[in-house]
């Protein structure tokens, strides 16, 4: 009896186990469809409501119909699968076909086999077919681009016609380098309007944008490259501006002296009192420190002099004050002056100073008069002018006897004669032919405002 029990137990297992595994069915989802897992994650579907592979392959060459690039593809589909096969002009053409099949409704995956063409004459045709479009389309454009050309020319020239005009830029500018400036600013904006109006009247207003960023970084590249003579240029302008001297003046930039020829676009030009021409960078004059030694009509020469130390200092200098208060190119005021400027190696070092007008004065010239007739006066009053001497120590004494030092003889002076100290007109001459030849370039006016600070 237990043995019979178990049986039946074991048999009941079976049957509730084989029940769970089978699926049960209805009519009612007899056609619902049936999905399968596959390795990329999507799904296939299967069932009635499936496109036909006939009904697949006719849309996608209606669809390769429509697009010149795609004519050439030949279509094939078996359940599901779409084979494509011929060939085409690139890559792309093969990347959009494959994209394109694989979009349609029922397709389970796409077998690509198109290939690149290369054929010559494959390859050929389509360019000439698009350069004969593209000339088609530029001679539709002719009228339009001549309309433009036409407009941009009378912008051009209506803005060289108004830069040509001196009189408007010269009352608004100091001088001619900045009204020539203003004019060269006027010039390039017309151009720049014109060019804008031509290109909006094309259509290629996006290309403003790309020839106004092509131009700044352009700018700034040769900006780099040429900026000494940016900064040249910008100093030429600064320095007509402030006018730190005038022509003809006497002044001393960067160690450089001589009268001011003229001042260009790019250098200051000075004429040297040996004659020669000193061509100094703008850049650097406006940074330089500037001596004009014109710019005051009253200037003060000064003479150091040394006499030997046993002498009557005091009196020396009464001496030397008497002969510069006795000059007639010498000032009353501001008054000369006379002192103990300090001790040489074997001297006392005098300072002997007197003002000049240099309207009338040569200053070299009476620098070099008070020199001779002070030494004069001095050499007259007993004073001697050594030269540099040194003190020798012998370790022993010599047995032979040192000469005896001769008798100082007196100098006989010849008499103080008057010497022309009037300033000489020379150079004037030189400087005022060398701006006469010249006059164009100069950006320098005698009645031009001199800065002050």
């Amino acid at each position: 009896m237990r043995s019979i029990l178990a049986l039946l137990l074991f048999i009941t297992s079976i049957a509730s186990g084989a029940l769970a595994q089978s699926p049960v069915t209805s009519s009612d989802n007899e056609s619902a469809p049936v999905t399968v897992d596959v390795m990329s994650g999507e799904t296939i579907a299967a069932g009635r409501d499936i496109p036909s592979d006939s009904d697949i392959a006719n849309r996608l060459t209606a669809i390769f119909a429509e697009i010149d690039a795609l004519k050439s593809v030949r279509v094939s589909v078996r359940s599901g699968v779409v084979l494509l096969q011929g060939a085409l002009a690139d890559q792309i053409a093969i990347d959009q076909a494959e994209a394109l099949a694989a979009r349609v409704e029922g397709v389970v995956t796409v077998s690509n086999q198109l290939q690149e063409e290369t054929s010559v004459t494959e390859r050929i045709v389509p360019v000439m077919g698009r350069l004969s479009t593209r000339l088609i389309q530029a001679l539709h454009y002719i009228p339009l681009l001549t309309v433009a050309v036409l407009i941009f020319a009378i912008v051009g020239i209506l803005g060289w016609w108004l830069a040509a005009r001196r009189w408007p830029f010269e009352r608004i500018a100091p001088n001619a380098f900045i009204s020539d400036l203003l004019r060269q600013i006027v010039r390039l904006v017309f151009l720049g309007v014109g060019l804008v109006l031509a290109l909006d009247i094309l259509g290629a207003s996006a290309v403003i944008g790309t020839v106004l960023g092509a131009a700044g970084i352009v700018g700034l590249a040769v900006g780099f490259a040429v900026r000494d003579t940016v900064e040249n240029y910008i100093a030429s302008i600064l320095l007509s501006l402030r006018q730190p001297f005038r022509p003809k003046d006497y002044v001393e930039i960067d160690g450089h002296e001589g009268h001011v020829i003229m001042l260009t676009s790019r250098a200051t030009v000075l004429l040297s009192l040996d004659g020669n021409h000193i061509r100094i960078p703008n850049a650097t004059v406006f940074k330089s420190v500037i001596t004009n030694f014109s710019r005051h009509p009253e200037r003060m020469f000064v003479i150091e002099m040394g006499i030997a130390p046993d002498g009557d200092l005091q009196k020396a200098v009464d001496i030397g004050q008497t002969v510069l208060e006795g000059l007639d190119f010498i000032l009353e005021k501001p008054q000369p002056e006379a002192r103990i400027e300090g001790l040489g190696d074997s001297t006392v070092q005098l300072r002997y100073a007197g003002w000049v007008d240099q309207r009338i004065t040569s200053m070299p010239l009476a620098r070099g008069q008070a020199i001779r007739l002070i030494m004069r006066a001095l050499e007259e009053a007993g004073f001697e002018l050594p030269e540099p001497g040194y003190r020798v120590t012998l370790l022993e004494p010599s047995k032979t006897p040192l000469p005896k030092p001769s008798p100082a003889r007196k100098k006989e002076l010849p008499p103080a004669e008057e010497a022309d100290t009037s300033v000489d007109d020379g150079i004037a001459e030189i400087v005022e032919e060398e701006r006469a030849q010249l006059s164009d370039q100069d950006l320098l006016k005698d009645d031009a405002p001199q800065e002050m600070g």
